[in-house]
């Protein structure tokens, strides 16, 4: 299991991992007053390397901007297999064991499906967070997509390429911990839910490229969050909810110093109900959706 496969676990719980198609035009919210700029962008985390999603707009607003703040940074593989190991690995117990016979048999049969490298074995030494991060991941990455390609990565690029600072929300060890830290039945619910949608993946997909290239957050908050908030609240409490509350709170308190920011986040987080921009209004912080 290449350790690459934790780069991107939240955004793949979300189902956000989609590839952007040409003449792409994601949305761009704006958070304003006298001498503060503040940026909101939803990426996605795995592309092609030939996507375009550029566009007038968007590239404006970068080239305004002074800071890039992205979900981590510290992302390297070094760190990234060394977190791995820790937190998503336990060979004193088989997963195996942790699941009925029905639910193994179907594991093991999803895992050759999806072409997991040594299917059943490698998944049978790992938390269930991660086996489930890795049952979702594989096919994409063998489709084609590659974090190394993905949004947050080219932003990155582009900002650190024009001498501009690059920060992170989050750390790496945070991101994991959100799903290491979980207690084991919500950990054993994730990998259930992964496995029964795992059939539903191409078309929850697809639907994703058009919604995420229209901006339709409606699209993307029905698809990417709707279903994890009424069938795994506790999870989807976890992992949007009050993340997206700390960013808030964050987000809200950069207004105090002057200057342009540009803030570039899973795009599951800027959609629906609980979104860093409702948070945002909630602490009195309007936020403009941009044309």
């Amino acid at each position: 299991m290449k350790p690459s496969i934790a780069l991107r676990l939240l955004a793949c719980l979300a189902l956000l991992l989609a590839c952007a198609p040409a003449l792409a035009k994601p949305a761009l919210w704006v958070v304003k007053d006298a001498d503060t700029t503040i940026y909101l962008f939803g990426t996605v985390h795995l592309m092609p390397s030939d996507a375009s999603w550029h566009d007038p707009t968007l590239d404006r607003a970068m080239a305004d901007s002074q800071t890039l703040y992205i979900e981590l940074t510290d992302d390297d593989p070094a760190n990234m297999a060394a977190l791995v190991l820790r937190y998503g690995m336990d060979a004193t117990h088989p997963l195996s064991s942790q699941l009925s016979q029905s639910e193994a048999h179907r594991l093991s049969l999803l895992a050759n499906k999806v072409g997991v490298p040594g299917g059943m074995q490698t998944l049978n030494v790992m938390r269930p967070w991660l086996a489930a991060l890795t049952l979702a991941v594989t096919p994409l990455l063998k489709a084609g997509l590659d974090p190394e390609h993905g949004v947050d990565k080219q932003l990155k690029a582009q900002m650190a390429g024009a001498g501009k600072q690059v920060l992170g929300l989050e750390t790496a060890e945070q991101q994991i911990r959100f799903l290491a830290d979980m207690p084991r039945a919500i950990e054993l619910a994730l990998l259930r839910s992964t496995m029964r949608d795992a059939d539903k993946g191409a078309f929850q997909l697809t639907e994703l490229i058009d919604a995420w290239k229209a901006g339709d957050v409606d699209t993307i908050a029905r698809i990417g969050n709707d279903d994890m908030r009424l069938r795994e609240p506790k999870l989807y409490q976890l992992l949007l909810v009050q993340r997206n509350q700390v960013w808030a709170t964050k987000i809200a308190a950069m207004l105090q110093q002057p200057g342009t920011v540009f803030i570039a986040v899973g795009a599951a987080h800027l959609a629906g109900p609980d979104s860093v921009q409702a948070r945002l209004e909630l602490l009195g912080v309007p936020v403009e959706r941009l044309p």
